[in-house]
């Protein structure tokens, strides 16, 4: 498998972690949020999908941070190419290279 090589990105894989963990907690502050208030029928469906989107996007980011813990960070995981570090700046929680299907 082909991983990214953080040996000369050590600094820039703390920098993503750290992006990672606070993109996490305010996520999380937001799911809360929308789990704490209740919608009225006419706003049920607007609601449920941001609580998806949000769900979604916490779920993404939480396995994010798991391939950093793991060393399986920057690894597209369909042909295990390493994934360039400029789209990893852009989407953090990128799992495929740019040739991959997401």
């Amino acid at each position: 498998m082909t991983t990214l090589d953080t040996t000369d990105h050590d600094d820039w894989l703390v920098r993503v972690h750290h992006r990672l963990t606070r993109t996490c907690q305010d996520q999380t502050a937001q799911l809360a949020e929308l789990t704490a208030t209740a919608p009225d029928a006419a706003e049920a469906a607007a609601h449920n999908a941001l609580l998806s989107a949000a769900r979604q996007g916490l779920a993404d980011t939480v396995a994010a941070l798991r391939r950093i813990e793991q060393g399986r960070y920057g690894a597209c995981e369909v042909c295990a190419a390493a994934i360039p570090a400029a789209r990893l700046d852009l989407l953090p929680h990128a799992r495929t290279c740019v040739s991959c299907p997401r």
